[in-house]
């Protein structure tokens, strides 16, 4: 009886780990974390009179994961990179089975290089711009089908709420009101 009780409530414990285990490694993908921010929410954005919606990734864990492994993409539906200075930004395609159009935005939000980007392609795609502080990813061809054009403006107090909204101070991004 004793052998019995102690294997059963081994069983249990197990059973309980492995439940733990399967809701720590994305079985409550929608849950909000964080560590890593919001895995599934998304944003509204303005972009040269085109509405957008936007999932932001402002931290380290976010941007690593980008877009990988989306089978489809929505046509005014991309992924905003946001990063803490401008600098000089390559992107690559691991793991990314759509092709995309990557947009390169200047610390004031201005759109200033578009590259295609095609799927798992390893080499990534470097920006020509040493001044990179935002990044769109969008379906591939979409920035010419909504008609956004070099030059266009990120709306920075669209930036600013998402930060806010993300529990992250402009000011550490540079950003100023």
């Amino acid at each position: 009886m004793i052998k019995m009780d102690f294997f059963k409530n081994l069983l249990l414990a197990c059973l309980i780990t492995l439940f733990m285990q399967g809701c720590k490694e994305g079985g409550l993908e929608n849950q909000y974390n964080p560590e890593i921010g919001s895995k599934t929410h998304s944003y509204e954005l303005n972009l040269g009179g085109v509405p957008l919606k936007v999932e932001v990734a402002v931290l380290a864990k976010e941007r690593e994961k980008g877009l990988m492994f989306r089978k489809s993409l929505g046509l005014n539906e991309g992924m905003l990179f946001i990063f803490k200075n401008g600098t000089k930004q390559r992107f690559w395609m691991k793991n990314t089975r759509i092709p995309l159009d990557i947009g390169y935005f200047s610390s004031n939000g201005s759109l200033s290089e578009v590259h295609k980007a095609k799927p798992h392609d390893l080499s990534g795609v470097p920006s020509r711009s040493r001044d990179i502080k935002f990044v769109l990813e969008l379906n591939a061809g979409s920035f010419k089908k909504l008609g956004i054009r070099l030059g266009e403006r990120l709306e920075m107090n669209e930036i600013i709420k998402i930060l806010r909204h993300r529990g992250l101070n402009p000011k550490d991004y540079n950003i100023l009101e």
